[in-house]
């Protein structure tokens, strides 16, 4: 803390009453509501929940609201909150399989059983200001069609059928999962603590190393083999009762990248598998987490570790925006003593060069 700073304690409490007042703005402007964020700001609350790893949406809304639109300080004060809760267990597996889709496309088959549904997308518009958002326009009622029912095979499916692509591994419910948020990260990781590290990651650095994987530092030629988004339900097993009982559901959205391999000595050619999985609506973070997870699986797949990438320990250790904040902004921290004392070597380091420059060359005399 600025304790030697004049007016020390009573200056930091001034500094957090003007950061209020700076939050607020002008009074004359009606004041944003929890709802007016969650409804209106809905990727950033989704983002805010995936990377704070805590799905409540009024949570991850105050803390957009109290953070002034600052992601990373919204993502930190949910991880602060979400550390406060209490544990009760772990819900079963949830099954993406028998998700309500909402939407739901695959670059890899034109014509997919159940259909491509767009959904609410981006992909499609013009990137052209709109000035009737400024207007407050109110848009035209969608037209709707049944959304279908039951479960929805996946694309991937179609080609484990025929073996052309590696088969998902079997879940094991003796085996124990690691937990990031209870433990410490050590290498080498596990699948489960690599996937881990990826959802809770930042966006923009899985999307810079997903690209770099594209373009050559990775090897990876990824096709899209399914996105989808929807509503899952999640069940939570109650000893008392004996099954699991449904707790509700929530909103997520999938990626399973397609990528080439050809083959090892002990494996034939076939496709393999990225895997990105997140809270909300966040394709753009599900399909660069589906990249890294890929590139990440370099060594199992007997490949060669070339990329960024791919070093598991350089991708896990920098992709948290908590901790890399924490590091590089507590440079703003008083550094006094450390900076004296660099200071003071530095001069004095100048001045025996100095005095190098200065004196004469010593020479062997000439006979």
């Amino acid at each position: 803390m600025y304790v030697a700073v004049k007016g020390g304690e009573r200056a930091i409490e001034n500094a957090h009453r003007l950061l209020a007042h700076e939050r607020r703005g002008d009074r004359d402007v009606p004041e944003v509501s929890l709802a007016q964020i969650s409804e209106q700001l809905s990727l950033g609350v989704d983002r805010v929940m995936t990377e704070g790893s805590l799905y409540d949406r009024e949570l991850a809304s105050l803390a957009i609201k109290q953070a002034r639109g600052d992601m990373i300080e919204a993502i930190f004060l949910v991880r602060a909150f979400r550390a406060t809760l209490p544990r009760f267990g772990a819900t079963e597996p949830v099954d993406t399989g028998r998700m309500q889709v909402r939407r739901r496309i695959s670059s890899t088959f034109k014509d997919i059983p159940g259909g491509q549904i767009l959904g609410p997308t981006f992909d499609y518009t013009h990137r052209l200001l709109d000035p009737q958002l400024a207007e407050g326009f109110a848009p035209e009622l969608p037209a709707t069609s049944d959304a279908p029912a039951g479960a929805m095979p996946r694309v991937t499916d179609i080609l484990g059928r025929d073996g052309l692509i590696e088969s998902s591994p079997r879940p094991d419910d003796d085996a124990p999962v690691g937990d990031l948020t209870r433990e410490p990260l050590s290498f080498p990781a596990d699948r489960d603590l690599r996937l881990q590290n990826l959802a809770r990651a930042d966006e923009g650095f899985l999307l810079a190393l997903g690209y770099s994987s594209q373009r050559g530092y990775g090897r990876t030629h990824p096709f899209a083999g399914e996105i989808r988004l929807g509503e899952v339900e999640v069940e939570f097993l109650a000893e008392d009762v004996g099954f699991a009982v449904p707790l509700g559901s929530i909103t997520l959205t999938e990626c399973q990248m397609v990528n080439q391999f050809k083959g090892s000595a002990t494996e034939g050619p076939c496709f393999t598998r990225g895997y990105g999985l997140a809270f909300g609506h966040c394709e753009r973070k599900v399909m660069s987490m589906a990249l890294v997870d890929r590139s990440l699986r370099a060594r199992e797949l007997g490949e060669e570790v070339l990329a960024p990438s791919q070093d598991e320990e350089f991708v896990m250790s920098h992709s948290d925006n908590v901790q890399a904040t924490g590091f590089v902004e507590h440079l703003k921290l008083p550094h006094y003593v450390d900076f004296q004392s660099e200071l003071g070597l530095l001069r004095k380091l100048r001045q025996e060069f100095a005095e190098a420059e200065a004196s004469p060359p010593l020479r062997e005399a000439a006979e």
